[in-house]
C-alpha cells in the first residue's frame, strides 16, 4: 500500500465511529465565550456556525430570486449543514441546494439520514470524494469549508478548483487552524507552553487523547498517519495568494493545547485557579501577537474575488500580518531545568499524588473493562461464526431450492413453448374447417338447384312420352326414341345420385 492510500485508510478509520466531530472541554468554551465571542461580536455573529449562517444569508439577501448552490467541504455527519438548510428554510428560502463532500462514507451516511430525518433530502446531496480530486460539477454561490482545509495536501489544486468553480460574487466560507504542520507549536510558541508547563500540575498533564502522562509537553505531529494538519501552515499564504479577504478574524496559539481535547479535560471550568490559569495564557498570546513575536494558529474569514472590498479585520492583525515566515529560527528547549513550579498549584504535592493514584486505578479500571469487553467480543464473533455458519448452510440449502425452482421454471417455459404452437396449429385448423365449410355450404346450393331443374325436367319428358303414346303411327318410332329416352332416364338416375 502507498503512503498516500495508508493515510486515506487511516483518515477514514479515524472518523468512522466519531458522532460528535467538534466536542470540546468546559474549559474550552469558558475560554472562547470570554475572549474570542467579543472578537466575532464585533462583526455581527457570535460563533464559527454564526459566522456562516450570517454571510451565507447574505448572498440570499442579495440574489432572492436566484437559484442557489452551495458546496461544503469537510461536511462529516453533515449537522452544520443540516442546520444551514434548515435556517434558510425557515427565513422562506426553498430554492437552493447544498452538496456535503466528505471522504468518509460512514458520516455522509449519518448525514443522509438525519437529513431525510428533517426533510432535507431535497436540499441536500452527498458526494463521497478525496478533497485532493475533488472536481467541481457546478458554479458555485458559496463555497463553506470548515476545519477542513487542513486535510487537504494539494492545496493549490484544490484553491484553484474552488475560485474556479466560484461565481464573480461568490463567497468562500472558512474555519480553520493554521499553524505549523501537524499542529505542532511553532518554536518560539513552544518555549512559551513548556514555560506555562513548569506551572502544571502533575494531575493537569495527562493526554486525555493520546492516554499518556507528559512530563514535558510533546510537540507531537499529528500528520504522522492520516492528513491532520498535513498543510496547515501553507493554507493562510495560498489563501492570500488566490483570493481576497473580505473578513478576517484570527486569534489562539499558545493557548491551544491547555484548552483542547488532549488536555483541556483536566481543567475544571468552574475552578477559580483553572479559569486564571487560562486568563494569563491568553494574556500572554495577546501580548505576544501585538509585539508580532507568535502568529495566531485560528482563523475565521470570508473571501471573495474582488480586491476593491475592504478587509474587515482586528488591527494589526491583518492576513498579511498573521503569515509566519516560516524560515525563521529560534531555538527550541528539549527539556527545562526544573519541570515544577510547585509554589504555583491550587493544592498540596500530596493531593497531586492521590490524583496521580486516582488516574491510574481509573486507567486500571478502564483497562479491566477494555478487557471483559474483549472477551465479550471474542465470544461475540464466535457466536458470530456459529450464526454465518448456520446462515451459509441455510443459504446453501435454499440455492439448492432455487436451482429446482429454476428447473420448474424451464420445463413450464418448454410447456408454455408447446401450447403456444399447439394452439396456433388448431388455430389455423379451425381456419381451413371454416373454409370447408363454406365451400360445402356453397356445393350443396348448387346441388339443390341442379336436382330442381332435373324434376323439371323429368316432368317435361314425361309429359311427352304421355303424347307420343297417343300417335300410334308413331309407334316405331317410339320404340326407337324409348330406346333412347330410356337411355337417357338411366344417366339422368346416375347423374342425379352421384
Amino acid at each position: 500500500m502507498s503512503d498516500y492510500a495508508a493515510r486515506l485508510a487511516a483518515e477514514n478509520r479515524l472518523y468512522r465511529d466519531d458522532i460528535d466531530v467538534h466536542r470540546l472541554p468546559e474549559i474550552f468554551h469558558y475560554w472562547s465565550n470570554r475572549y474570542i465571542r467579543p472578537k466575532l461580536e464585533a462583526f455581527g455573529f457570535s460563533t464559527p456556525e454564526g459566522m456562516f449562517r450570517k454571510y451565507l444569508g447574505e448572498q440570499f439577501e442579495r440574489h432572492p430570486t436566484r437559484s442557489m448552490r452551495i458546496v461544503s467541504f469537510g461536511s462529516g455527519n453533515c449537522n452544520m449543514e443540516i442546520e444551514l438548510a434548515l435556517e434558510l428554510r425557515s427565513h422562506g428560502n426553498s430554492d437552493f441546494s447544498i452538496d456535503c463532500v466528505d471522504l468518509n462514507p460512514s458520516m455522509l451516511e449519518r448525514g443522509r439520514a438525519s437529513a431525510a430525518q428533517h426533510e432535507l433530502a431535497s436540499h441536500l446531496s452527498f458526494v463521497q470524494a478525496d478533497f485532493n480530486e475533488w472536481s467541481p460539477q457546478h458554479e458555485y454561490d458559496a463555497v463553506l469549508a470548515n476545519q477542513a482545509l487542513h486535510h487537504v495536501l494539494k492545496l493549490e489544486d484544490l484553491f484553484a478548483r474552488i475560485r474556479s468553480s466560484l461565481k464573480p460574487d461568490g463567497s468562500l466560507i472558512v474555519s480553520e487552524l493554521v499553524g505549523q504542520n501537524g499542529h505542532q507549536r511553532w518554536p518560539e510558541a513552544l518555549a512559551i507552553v513548556h514555560e506555562f508547563w513548569r506551572k502544571l500540575p502533575p494531575s493537569y498533564r495527562f493526554n486525555r487523547q493520546l492516554r499518556r502522562y507528559e512530563e514535558l509537553y510533546v510537540n507531537y505531529d499529528c500528520s504522522t498517519d492520516g492528513f491532520e494538519g498535513i498543510r496547515s501552515q501553507d493554507i493562510l499564504p495560498l489563501l492570500l495568494r488566490n483570493f481576497h479577504f473580505d473578513v478576517f478574524v484570527a486569534f489562539a496559539n499558545v493557548i491551544e493545547p491547555f484548552v483542547d481535547r488532549g488536555f483541556g479535560c483536566n481543567f475544571d471550568a468552574h475552578s477559580d485557579w483553572d479559569r486564571s490559569f487560562i486568563d494569563v495564557i491568553h494574556q500572554r498570546d495577546e501580548q505576544e501577537f501585538a509585539a508580532g513575536r507568535l502568529k495566531p494558529t485560528h482563523i475565521l474569514a470570508v473571501l471573495g474575488k474582488d480586491p476593491s472590498v475592504p478587509t474587515l479585520c482586528h488591527l494589526p492583525l491583518t492576513p498579511e500580518f498573521c503569515v509566519r515566515n516560516t524560515a525563521q529560527a529560534s531555538a527550541q528547549p528539549d527539556s527545562l531545568p526544573n519541570s515544577y513550579a510547585w509554589h504555583s498549584w491550587p493544592h498540596a504535592a500530596q493531593s497531586e499524588l492521590e490524583i496521580a493514584c486516582q488516574r491510574l486505578d481509573d486507567a486500571h479500571r478502564r483497562l479491566e473493562q477494555a478487557q471483559a469487553e474483549s472477551n465479550r467480543r471474542g465470544e461475540m464473533v464466535v457466536k458470530l461464526m456459529a450464526d454465518v455458519e448456520e446462515r451459509t448452510n441455510w443459504a446453501l440449502e435454499l440455492n439448492q431450492e432455487i436451482e429446482h425452482w429454476k428447473a420448474l421454471d424451464r420445463h413450464l417455459d418448454q410447456i408454455n413453448r408447446e401450447l403456444e404452437e399447439r394452439t396456433a396449429w388448431a388455430l389455423n385448423l379451425k381456419n381451413q374447417l371454416e373454409n370447408l365449410s363454406s365451400q360445402f355450404e356453397e356445393r350443396t346450393r348448387w346441388a339443390l338447384e341442379l336436382d330442381r331443374q332435373l324434376e323439371a325436367r323429368t316432368t317435361q319428358i314425361v309429359e311427352l312420352m304421355r303424347a307420343l303414346d297417343k300417335l300410334a303411327w308413331a309407334q316405331p318410332l317410339d320404340r326407337r326414341f324409348h330406346k333412347f329416352l330410356t337411355a337417357l332416364f338411366g344417366k339422368l338416375a346416375r347423374l342425379r345420385h352421384r
